[in-house]
């Protein structure tokens, strides 16, 4: 059977990350690259973080996904380099996120505004007040933070930038 790069693409794009369901691992920037040699599926991830217990259940679901459409010569390759960066995420996720309840990233990660002791802000996914704090540098995963809003007194999890 000859394998379509696209619609393997296509199957990957409803494979969601565990944590954060209203987002795939496309919108997420994981997926990195789908490789077809012969009829070996290569599909190319990367980590959020080295140490993301997501990653398993990812790899999991890339391979359930394809063989629940008849592909079953799948290999999950796991790269560190170059390194995740929210960055890679898309615009579209950023969005998703703040519409789940989640704070996105509000800096790219050559941003230097924050350092030297500035205030970064963060928006209330809520109520979209800019009057906000840091409660916790680890929310519900080690890749959130957890802030609350003055205003609306509302907890929630901001996306750390990486």
């Amino acid at each position: 059977m000859e394998i379509d790069k696209k619609h393997i693409e296509k199957i990957l794009s409803q494979v969601t990350d565990p944590e954060i369901p209203v987002l795939t691992i496309q919108d997420m920037g994981i997926l990195r690259n789908v490789e077809i040699v012969n009829d070996l599926i290569k599909v190319i991830i990367t980590p959020t973080y080295s140490g993301c217990p997501a990653m398993d259940m990812i790899s999991i679901n890339i391979k359930s996904a394809l063989q629940d459409e008849g592909y079953n010569n799948v290999e999950i390759l796991s790269i560190l380099s170059p390194v995740w960066t929210t960055d890679w995420m898309s615009s579209e996720a950023k969005a998703k996120l703040k519409a789940y309840g989640i704070a996105p990233p509000v800096e790219k990660t050559n941003d230097t505004s924050f350092i030297s002791g500035s205030k970064k802000i963060v928006a209330c996914p809520q109520c979209d007040s800019n009057n906000t704090k840091l409660i916790s540098q680890f929310g519900s995963t080690a890749c959130k933070a957890l802030y609350q809003c003055n205003d609306c007194k509302e907890a929630f999890d901001y996306f750390k930038c990486y």
